[in-house]
């Protein structure tokens, strides 16, 4: 499914300062319209059911950011970062190779809070300085800090 372009994998981001991380890629499906049809959910569904929300969410803002990663002059390369003893994961990880690392959380939820970022915190508390910022994208209006280098930032500023 992968060589036609129906099921995405996001490889599985590694360093030799973090130990005991996951190896196996992340799989989306490339279309959330895709998506949609696969798990039978409809619109009034979706929206009635968190889970499938922040999973359709999840799965359209990564396939966005793989999209615009192709074209952005900085040429990030993108991971996911999970921990095999499933303690910690970060949804996506932007790795600039010598100038850092970004890590993105992906959020179906208009207000985070600090605790949504705490994987974020994790990693930049592991990596120091190498990590230069970090994101939970969520559904609300408002841009603002929830902890050092990490910010909550809507999801619609992808397009701003």
């Amino acid at each position: 499914m992968a060589d036609i372009g129906v099921i995405a994998e996001v490889p599985a981001w590694s360093s030799n300062r973090l130990k005991r991380l996951a190896r196996s890629p992340k799989r989306y499906v490339a279309d959330t319209g895709l998506w949609g049809a696969a798990v039978r959910a409809d619109l009034d569904l979706v929206m009635s059911d968190g889970d499938l929300l922040g999973r359709l969410i999840d799965t359209f803002v990564a396939n966005q950011i793989r999209a615009e990663a192709v074209v952005d002059p900085a040429r990030p390369q993108i991971y996911h970062l999970r921990d095999r003893d499933g303690r910690h994961e970060v949804d996506l990880v932007a790795d600039l190779g010598a100038t850092g690392i970004i890590g993105i959380e992906i959020k179906a939820h208009s207000a985070p809070s600090r605790h949504h970022a705490r994987h974020l915190i994790w990693l930049r508390d592991l990596l120091g300085r190498r990590f230069k910022a970090g994101a939970v994208l969520h559904t609300g209006p408002a841009q603002f800090t929830l902890d050092d280098r990490i910010d909550a930032i809507p999801i619609c500023a992808l397009w701003s």
